[in-house]
């Protein structure tokens, strides 16, 4: 599933992460990251950043709803307590 940048953007902000954060525990490079929200759309992603990002995106609590040519969203889930 591709994601556009506005999802991408609604989904950081929703959990609260810097692109710094992001970069620091997803192993994709600051400067990938820096690029991808300033545009609209689905942007061409090399390496499958594209995918890591959203795995690292879900794992934080965060699904993916709809297509990028319509509806596009996110659902925000409770983060899995790992100290239980």
């Amino acid at each position: 599933m591709d994601i556009p940048a506005e999802q991408i953007k609604a989904a950081r902000a929703a959990i609260g992460m810097t692109i710094k954060s992001i970069a620091n525990t997803s192993g994709i490079g600051l400067a990938t990251l820096k690029r991808c929200e300033p545009s609209s759309g689905v942007r061409a992603s090399r390496k499958g950043h594209l995918e890591t990002l959203k795995i690292h995106l879900e794992c934080a609590g965060i699904e993916f709803i709809g297509t990028p040519e319509d509806g596009p969203g996110i659902r925000i889930h409770a983060k899995p307590d790992h100290n239980a």
